[in-house]
């Protein structure tokens, strides 16, 4: 059988530094890139495990290490090392859009124990909820001003975009090359209306961050007719909003991967361990 890679030679430069190095004691790590593109083919596919080719490697060894190093960090470790060595470069555009898209869950999702969650990081409803349209998930994340994810969080199908912005913005941490706390401010943020609130506004401007969110028409409808009580509008940048397509040109690069377009792991940190992964090996092509 042959099966299409994904990792080039240049793009495995980057990312082989980053892997774990060989434990003091007990067995060695089995071949990370072969690992990484056991995952990145059944994500790519959205294959069952079980259907992982055999030059790809066991498929248990593929999954374990997709939980493992999603429970301990090292995904998010990996990313940032990335998004470091970007910015040191000057390779990030700071004008950081920001945006959810809905996630399908297929009916392999359902049926994680509700109680006695895996992990800590693992919330308690496995960020799946149900709506009209059956399971889902709802995945927010900030991308840069070239249409390359900074940070993701997952949420119910049916939760609000506003609520899950500070933990977005939050999720914005680009270590220095050099000494210096890491980088977490943008220059400007981008989101549609369904942002526009005065909690983020407020976070916004305190925070130094120039906000490009267009108010509703019921908002400014209520401010006119409180009249001089309801204060100015908001200002608008129109020309910069033009830009604000990077975040949905960002979310459909991830969705070309099958697994991550329709979700089928029962575990969250699974899926954004997967989510991780791509956005790993976006910024190892840059």
């Amino acid at each position: 059988m042959s099966v299409r890679l994904v990792i080039t030679d240049a793009m495995w430069d980057r990312i082989a530094p980053l892997m774990p190095a060989d434990p003091v004691r007990g067995r060695r790590w089995a071949d990370h890139r072969r690992t990484l593109e056991a995952i990145a083919w059944k994500y790519r596919t959205s294959s069952p495990w079980r259907d992982l080719p055999d030059e790809l490697g066991p498929f248990q060894t593929a999954h374990k290490r997709l939980i493992r190093w999603a429970v301990d960090g090292t995904w998010e470790r990996i990313l940032a090392a990335l998004l470091a060595a970007a910015d040191a470069e000057d390779d990030i555009d700071w004008t950081v859009s920001v945006d959810s898209t809905i996630v399908r869950a297929h009916q392999h999702a359902a049926g994680a124990p509700q109680k006695g969650a895996a992990d800590r990081a693992e919330p308690a409803d496995h960020a799946l909820g149900r709506s009209r349209g059956g399971l889902s998930t709802k995945v927010h994340l900030a991308a840069d001003g070239r249409a390359r994810p900074l940070a993701f969080t997952l949420t119910a199908g049916q939760a609000g975009d506003a609520p899950a912005f500070e933990t977005v913005m939050s999720g914005i941490r680009v270590p220095r090359s050099g000494p210096g706390r890491p980088r977490t401010r943008p220059l400007a943020v981008l989101a549609d209306r369904a942002y526009s609130s005065r909690a983020i506004r407020t976070h916004l401007r305190r925070r130094g961050i120039r906000a490009v969110i267009p108010q509703p028409s019921d908002q400014a409808g209520h401010r006119l007719r409180r009249g001089r009580l309801g204060g100015r509008p908001p200002g608008f940048d129109s020309e910069a909003y033009k830009q604000r397509n990077t975040v949905e040109r960002c979310i459909n690069h991830l969705k070309q991967w099958r697994g991550l377009a329709t979700r089928t792991d029962k575990l969250a940190i699974a899926y954004q361990a997967a989510l991780h992964l791509a956005g790993i090996l976006i910024w190892a092509r840059r």
